[in-house]
């Protein structure tokens, strides 16, 4: 007599494993990177599309390999990151930013100032205040080489900066996971001036979070000779600081005050000293520069050109560059509202708060980037780790940069 094998229920049958969330997030970097590298018509961009995609297609077999985390985010670093920046610094080749600030420092050597007199072309323009040419200068001072290329100190800034603002006891993971990220790595090995700016605000941020009043004036005022971009930190350090001060110290409210008074105070005279003598030595050419040309009132037209609402506006709609202008500056009084009402109570609410800010200010702008982003992943990066210290970090900084 035959006999029969009972069938397996459909409930009971094997399921394939679950892929690793790791590998999910390597996959999708390798399809950007990849996508960059067949779409850009920058050659840097290219070079680090093709090879960051590599890395990233690595890391994420790794990832369904079982080997650890730890492992996949070193060869996503490698692959995005130290790859790609040896391979431009060998064949002298990045993004125009490090060819303007190189250009910056020598100016500010030889003049005084680090803007050209008679911009033509915008590649002649330096839209940055006068603080960013401090990255060239070891380039003007020893000559063109690898060891001196402004990317590297920009670089060696923004991860100093950042992990300064970590707590301590869990840098390591959020050091990997934001340098091996597309929108840090890029800029990492083709170069970005908007790296240091994030990573003083991170620690501008973390420091008037302790009440170092006057530590937290200093790096935010470096920062804000840095890029206009960095300036409304400001303000939101000093809310925070006022309201962190009564809470840690137990404080009264003019105490509290007086510190959110120091540290604005120390932040605006850094900041003067960097901007004021190269200003005042050509204030028509910075105005020109550093005013003018970012908002679109030169004749030279920037190539920061990303579809985001400011552009959109300013390029299709009658008067859009005005209707831009004017959303930028209410995004500005709503921000300066909800502090004035509701003072960011922690450092990672002070970062969220200033991420949310940036980001309506990046969206509103009439000449933007997407790299501009970096700005708001940064912040909202940093907070996610302030908030919750550990492994679960990571679900907060993809609920954050959701948003």
């Amino acid at each position: 007599m035959a006999t029969t094998t009972p069938l397996t229920p459909p409930d009971q049958r094997r399921k394939p494993p679950p892929i690793p969330s790791g590998a999910l997030w390597w996959a999708v970097c390798s399809a950007a990177a990849l996508g960059l590298a067949a779409c850009s018509s920058l050659g840097p961009h290219r070079v680090w599309g093709a090879t960051a995609a590599l890395g990233y297609l690595s890391a994420a077999l790794l990832s369904v390999g079982g080997r650890s985390p730890r492992a996949a985010g070193a060869v996503a670093v490698a692959g995005s990151v130290l790859l790609p920046l040896l391979w431009l610094l060998a064949v002298e080749r990045a993004q125009l930013e490090v060819r303007v600030v190189a250009r910056s420092a020598g100016l500010l050597l030889a003049e005084g100032t680090p803007y050209l007199q008679r911009p033509l072309v915008p590649e002649d323009f330096n839209p940055y205040l006068p603080g960013m040419a401090v990255f060239g200068l070891p380039e003007a001072v020893a000559g063109t080489g690898p060891v001196t290329d402004p990317r590297l100190w920009m670089g060696a800034a923004f991860l100093a900066a950042f992990a300064l603002a970590l707590p301590a006891g869990s840098r390591s993971a959020p050091l990997r996971w934001i340098a091996a990220c597309p929108l840090v790595a890029l800029p990492l090995a083709v170069g970005g001036v908007d790296l240091p700016v994030a990573g003083l605000m991170c620690l501008g941020l973390a420091l008037a979070g302790r009440g170092r009043a006057g530590a937290a004036g200093v790096a935010l005022g470096v920062a804000a000779a840095l890029k206009w971009t960095a300036w409304p930190a400001i303000p939101v350090a000093l809310a925070l600081l006022a309201v962190a001060s009564r809470a840690d110290r137990g404080e009264g409210r003019r105490p509290a005050e007086r510190a959110a008074r120091r540290c604005g105070l120390v932040a605006l005279l850094t900041a003067a000293a960097l901007v004021l003598p190269a200003a005042l030595r050509a204030p028509a050419a910075f105005r020109a520069h550093v005013v003018e040309f970012p908002l679109g009132l030169t004749d030279a037209v920037s190539s920061a050109a990303s579809p985001l609402p400011g552009h959109l506006l300013a390029t299709h709609v009658p008067g859009g560059r005005t209707l831009a202008l004017l959303l930028l500056g209410v995004s500005a009084l709503l921000l300066a509202l909800s502090l004035l009402l509701r003072p960011p109570e922690t450092p990672a609410d002070a970062a969220a708060r200033l991420a949310l800010g940036l980001l309506l200010a990046i969206a509103f702008m009439p000449a933007s980037r997407f790299g501009y982003l970096v700005h708001p992943l940064v912040l909202a990066v940093w907070a996610a780790v302030r908030e919750t210290p550990g492994r679960p970090w990571l679900l907060r900084v993809r609920k954050r940069v959701s948003r």
